[in-house]
């Protein structure tokens, strides 16, 4: 009965991730339009996607552990309602100063209350296919580019950006909400069993301990170099294809089929994270993100787009599952919402770097081209990084459970 409702609590975070995760990176559909009928620059406008990943870099921690003490449904539930008012009060906003402060945080502050905690919340359901599992959970918001940035396009084109930001609102208030009651805590017995599981092998860890020790450093910091590899590209990649002289909902079908092929990638990694262990994988993951991200440099044509995107994110999405998977062979379950919820919060500040950097490189010299040279640099640093990951403890001295 847990393993069933288990796949239950999968398939409800693959709705809430591609909800939350879609109207957040809709954005880059509403950049050229809202910049053109506002006059607001890229660089204001991408300023509150930055702090969107500033607050959700704040904001995970704190939702944590929230979620270590109250559970799950609670947190998920808080987030959804708040995901929709961020998202209609942005809809109705009158100056660039109001957009970035109802966009960049209220928007940011619900995602990460959605992201991370349903993705600590499916490492507790399962013992077994554990990355598949989580990279599950990933694909639902891999599936966000294929699903809510086409209908955003196709909303502004239809009506305006105001509109089309409006019925979003809409959307993820009536998918949100309902989904976010099914979701459920693991059972009592299967935290139990999992509580002294983990490389540190220390049922009695506490969070400051956690904290400090070389596994969460080294998984925080690669977690924060590899999102700062992709989110340049991921936000700006619509507007670099436009540059290039491809029509608009064109642009939107290489942010599509990148997605697309970030599905596969969340599927193939997680199943081979399970069998050849995450840390390798993740390793070999991070080397193509980084290759890829540079090759977007030698980019002009609408197939070279598709190639490119379809590895880029082939990649970066299946990488990031691993971070949850990696995290949870290290600490306690108990411990899981801090501890992710922290390495979440340093992801955020790599998350926050690319739009707000890609933005300011194209208003100084109308090219993209150093973005994806840095976006090379940063991945590279982050495989490196990765490389440093601490061996596993036996699971022969892993503390038995009494009967």
């Amino acid at each position: 009965m847990r393993l069933n409702y288990g796949w239950v609590i999968v398939a409800a975070g693959g709705v809430m991730g591609c909800v939350a995760v879609g109207t957040l990176f809709s954005l880059a559909v509403f950049l050229q339009p809202m910049s053109t009928a506002t006059g607001w620059s890229r660089t204001g406008i991408s300023t509150a996607m930055t702090l969107d990943f500033l607050t959700m870099g704040v904001a995970a921690f704190g939702w944590g552990a929230l979620l270590d003490r109250v559970g799950p449904r609670p947190v998920v539930l808080a987030g959804a309602i708040l995901l929709g008012l961020g998202l209609f009060l942005s809809s109705r906003a009158t100056s660039l100063l109001e957009f970035q402060i109802f966009y960049g945080v209220l928007v940011g502050a619900a995602a990460s209350a959605i992201f991370a905690p349903m993705m600590v919340t499916v490492t507790g359901w399962f013992e077994t296919h554990r990355a598949l599992a989580v990279s599950l959970v990933s694909a639902g918001m891999g599936m966000a580019p294929m699903t809510v940035s086409p209908f955003a396009s196709w909303l502004i084109e239809t009506y305006d950006w105001r509109t089309a930001l409006m019925w979003i609102a809409i959307l993820a208030w009536s998918v949100l909400v309902p989904t976010a009651l099914l979701v459920r805590a693991a059972p009592p017995q299967s935290a139990a069993s999992a509580s002294g599981a983990g490389g540190a092998g220390d049922p009695g860890m506490t969070v400051g301990r956690a904290l400090r020790s070389p596994q969460f450093i080294v998984l925080g910091l690669t977690f924060l170099m590899c999102c700062a590899t992709h989110s340049g590209p991921i936000f700006h990649t619509v507007s670099y294809a436009i540059a290039c002289g491809l029509p608009a909902m064109t642009a939107v079908t290489i942010y599509s089929a990148e997605g697309l092929a970030g599905l596969a990638g969340r599927l193939v990694l997680g199943v081979a994270a399970d069998r050849f262990g995450a840390k390798r994988v993740l390793v070999i993951g991070l080397l193509i993100q980084a290759v890829m991200a540079g090759a977007y440099f030698f980019t002009r044509q609408l197939g070279e787009f598709y190639a490119v995107a379809v590895i880029f994110g082939f990649a970066y999405g299946g990488v990031m599952p691993l971070y949850a998977v990696i995290a949870r062979e290290y600490f306690p379950m108990r411990l899981m919402g801090t501890v992710f919820g922290a390495a979440t919060a340093l992801s955020s500040l790599g998350m926050a770097l690319g739009p707000l950097a890609g933005g300011w490189i194209f208003d100084a010299y109308a090219s993209y081209g150093w973005l994806y040279i840095g976006s090379f640099g940063l991945g590279l640093g982050a495989a490196a990084i990765a490389l440093a990951f601490p061996p596993l403890a036996s699971r022969a001295r892993e503390v038995r459970q009494p009967a």
